[in-house]
């Protein structure tokens, strides 16, 4: 998947507030999608939030801003993310498993956990603003500002690169371009040659 044009870790948009315990499977995509490894946007964007938020993939636009409550995404799967991704869209969650939020940032979708009362400071259709790098939350409908924990530096390039396939095509790209065999950021070891 590309980098979308234009990308910015700062998101403007239309606020989408869930609650607590929102699970991956038939909360963020129904079921037979994950039991059906569909991986394909086209495929899953219909039925995004559908049994949370039924006509969902009907309004939202790029750039708006899902805020959910505690244990949003319950599940290792990251068949919704896919979509979210492919929507443009953020995250910004009270709090989220940690296998939830490797695969959310796993296909690039731009993510603050960790971010304690933020469900109860917006509601759906709120004019919300957030910047992923800085950790600063912005509800304009309600005026006022919070700083919450920014993406961690080492994981940006992930998101940036739009996940695992973006990241790895990119340092493969760069070892062919300096011809030396170098390992990945993070890796220890002998020098990997890309094949």
């Amino acid at each position: 998947m590309d980098i979308p044009a234009g990308f910015s870790w700062n998101l403007r948009g239309r606020c989408y507030r869930l609650g607590d315990d929102v699970p991956h499977a038939g909360g963020v995509v129904p079921n037979w999608l994950i039991s059906g490894r569909y991986m394909d946007p086209k495929d899953i964007v219909p039925h995004l939030f559908s049994e949370t938020d039924p006509g969902f993939h009907e309004r939202v636009a790029a750039g708006d801003i899902i805020v959910t409550g505690r244990n949003f995404g319950m599940g290792p799967k990251m068949t919704g993310y896919i979509a979210m991704r492919a929507l443009d869209l953020g995250l910004v969650c009270e709090t989220m498993p940690f296998l939830a939020y490797r695969a959310a940032l796993g296909v690039g979708v731009r993510v603050l956990k960790d971010c304690p009362g933020v469900s109860s400071a917006c509601e759906t259709g709120d004019d919300l603003e957030v910047d992923y790098a800085s950790g600063t939350f912005i509800n304009h409908t309600r005026g006022f500002t919070r700083a919450f924990p920014p993406l961690p530096v080492p994981l940006r390039d992930l998101v940036r690169l739009g996940g695992n396939g973006g990241w790895l095509r990119d340092w493969r790209q760069r070892q062919q371009a300096g011809g030396a065999a170098v390992s990945p950021p993070g890796v220890s070891g002998p020098a990997v040659s890309p094949p």
